[in-house]
């Protein structure tokens, strides 16, 4: 097989981190009614599948390298299949339908950090000749991942009414296992020589790789504060149907997303990553305080949309900035920036479950103390030029 199969397999397992990530939060509300699980509840699910990542990510750093791309990646791809198939059958079986949930969300969450640490560093090694836009290209598979997600997993549940999601998430399921098959098969090629990649205490040493961590982390709080609450909140805070809210909501978010990814993927290697990230920045601040401040809900949805062009770049500039300023930073430097990054997408949501828990589970509230997220990212851009390469 040629590496045009080991790229598709690698974006074949973003839409599968698409479906860990972002299938869970369409089910919110269907869990609260069902199970009689609390607001405060559903936010752990969120902050427990990303705690769970950037721990995987942080002992990924360690152990990739020894244990090799291509079983870690195909280990991955089978324990995402367990937790969804789990997160089916046994919130039904258990005596605790929320403790179920909760196993199978750190089953996946396990899989997920595994496919978030692998899969940049596996395109980041294929021979491509652009590999800013090869790594732009990657991540917009996520964003359209999200979009897939939502828009089957919203038809099939109006077709067949949300008693049914059971076997949606066990359809779903099927992606993560054929794709195993895939990854068993495809050429995967060394990042660096054995021994060359830098250690984590050494890129710890490094004043530009700790504004590049930080970076991460704020890129993953911009993108999932929003992207995790987007359905509830135009559910619950807009008045909004279910199936519309997340058509217009969550497919928008991410449909915006992607296509900020794509155009950098086509134009961006004619600016600076630095000035795009700071531009980013400020759009996605303006972007969430339009979402929550708006005074129609029309309005509201054209700052969701917003959202999700600002953060486009952020996730895969970061990487591209970090390849650029520490070549030979490895699978250690991926790692630790996965680690990162999940970090962030457990900050994120998390930090708007529980502002919007103190005030009266008001979610508009919760998006404005978002804000601080943006501002993170613009601070800390500035700071990058001041940094030694």
């Amino acid at each position: 097989m040629q590496y045009k199969h080991t790229l598709r397999a690698c974006y074949l397992g973003y839409i599968t981190q698409a479906v860990v990530n972002n299938l869970t939060p369409l089910l919110f509300l269907i869990f609260q009614d069902e199970f009689s699980i609390s607001l405060s509840r559903i936010t752990l699910l969120v902050t427990v599948n990303f705690l769970v990542q950037l721990l995987v990510d942080f002992l990924s750093a360690a152990i990739a390298d020894r244990v090799g791309y291509r079983a870690l990646a195909v280990a991955a791809h089978i324990l995402c299949t367990i937790g969804l198939c789990s997160m089916a059958i046994l919130p039904k079986v258990f005596p605790s339908p929320f403790a179920a949930l909760l196993l199978s969300v750190c089953i996946c969450a396990v899989g997920g950090g595994l496919i978030e640490v692998l899969i940049s560093p596996i395109v980041e090694a294929c021979p491509t000749d652009d590999k800013s836009s090869a790594m732009s290209l990657l991540h917009s598979f996520y964003c359209w991942g999200c979009v897939f997600v939502a828009l089957f997993s919203t038809l099939f549940l109006a077709l067949f009414g949300k008693s049914s999601w059971h076997i949606l998430v066990l359809l779903w399921a099927l992606l993560p296992l054929c794709n195993a098959l895939f990854f068993s098969r495809v050429p995967i090629a060394a990042l660096t020589e054995k021994g060359e990649g830098l250690k984590i205490k050494s890129l710890f040493s490094l004043s530009s790789f700790r504004v590049l961590f930080v970076l991460m982390f704020a890129a993953g709080a911009c993108e999932q504060a929003m992207s995790q609450w987007a359905s509830a909140f135009c559910e619950s805070a807009l008045g909004i149907s279910k199936t519309i809210g997340d058509v217009f909501g969550v497919c928008l978010f991410s449909v915006c997303m992607g296509t900020a990814r794509l155009l950098n993927a086509k134009i961006g290697n004619r600016y600076s990553i630095s000035s795009l990230l700071t531009l980013s920045a400020l759009l996605c601040a303006f972007s969430y305080l339009l979402t929550a401040l708006a005074p129609q809900s029309a309005l509201s949805l054209v700052g969701c949309a917003l959202t999700g062009f600002s953060v486009g770049i952020l996730w895969p500039g970061v990487f591209s900035l970090a390849s650029l300023t520490l070549p030979k930073g490895g699978t250690a430097m991926f790692a630790l920036l996965a680690l990162a990054g999940d970090l962030g997408c457990a900050a994120g949501p998390t930090l708007v479950g529980f502002v919007s828990a103190q005030f009266n589970d008001s979610l508009k509230t919760g998006l404005i103390a978002a804000v601080i997220f943006p501002a993170l990212l613009f601070v800390f851009t500035r700071l990058k030029h001041r940094c030694k390469m």
